[in-house]
């Protein structure tokens, strides 16, 4: 008689079933939810910035009129050439806006230094802050001949100025360029490594061919293939073809309209620019006299 009471105690206190499973199953998305808000709260307490893989770091880039979008000339600022120019950009999907201010200078007729510093607008709907200065060094080795192209190298460094979603903490790198002209017509190819210094970034390798077609002594069409790995993931991220027109409005200011599409599925899906770059001092143009006898 004992037992039977027990057990008839025990029955009468087991809870549905169907309730207890609801119950649990409930108890257990509350605590995920918990642990979620505790881990985004601790990240924005410390600062720390889940990976922007979607993010296109700019990096370094060449001057107009030497070179296409992001192809860069083996040709290079003759002696003593100060080059500045401003870049603007408009990128869909994901949406932001970069301002890039770019420096160069002739050191030698074959060695040229360049500087550049993008800004960007609204990344992610409210980030807003420079990514590295980068910082090269280009050195022509060969000249252009009947068949074989001119031949330069580039080494270029940055250090870790950026905003974090924006930055590599650093990084250095380097890359093989050529450049041969034929009639109007004038192609680049460029090779191009770079090491992060961030930890959980991996190393970039980007391949660009781009081509300049000369239409009037003035203007030329632009045509760019970009092909880069980048820093997030081991496999090719974008693939990118950008076509454009730049026109030399005086002999000392470019100016450059273009577009980039995403040929590949993957991010931005395209790009508007515009650059406007200066070379000075500018040329100073001999007068010719004509006498009367």
């Amino acid at each position: 008689m004992g037992s039977a009471i027990i057990q008839k105690t025990v029955v009468g206190c087991r809870r549905p079933e169907g309730k207890g499973r609801s119950t649990g199953a409930g108890e257990q998305r509350v605590k995920i939810r918990f642990f979620l808000s505790a881990f985004c709260l601790l990240c924005s307490v410390l600062g720390l910035q889940l990976p922007a893989e979607a993010f296109d770091i700019k990096g370094l880039q060449p001057l107009p009129p030497y070179g296409v979008f992001s192809t860069f000339s083996a040709e290079s600022l003759p002696r003593q050439k100060v080059g500045v120019g401003l870049n603007f950009e408009k990128s869909r999907g994901p949406d932001f806006y970069r301002t890039t201010f770019q420096f160069a200078y002739g050191l030698r007729d074959n060695i040229e230094l360049n500087a550049t510093l993008p800004y960007i607008t609204g990344w992610s709907g409210s980030a807003d802050g420079f990514e590295d200065v980068n910082f090269g060094f280009k050195h022509r080795i060969m000249e252009e001949g009947q068949f074989q192209p001119a031949v330069a190298y580039m080494l270029n460094a940055a250090p870790g100025t950026g905003r974090a979603e924006f930055s590599t903490n650093g990084k250095l790198g380097g890359g093989l360029l050529l450049t041969k002209k034929v009639g109007p017509f004038k192609g680049h190819i460029n090779a191009f490594y770079s090491s992060p210094h961030k930890d959980d970034l991996k190393d970039e390798y980007s391949l660009n061919i781009g081509s300049e077609l000369a239409i009037t002594h003035s203007s030329k069409v632009l045509a760019e293939i970009v092909g880069r790995k980048n820093y997030y993931k081991n496999k090719i991220d974008l693939l990118e073809w950008r076509f454009g027109y730049r026109i030399a409005t005086t002999d000392y200011i470019y100016t450059t309209i273009g577009a980039g599409f995403d040929i590949k599925a993957r991010t931005p899906d395209y790009r508007l620019l515009f650059s406007v770059s200066f070379i000075l001092p500018k040329e100073k143009k001999k007068v010719q006299r004509m006498y009367e006898y």
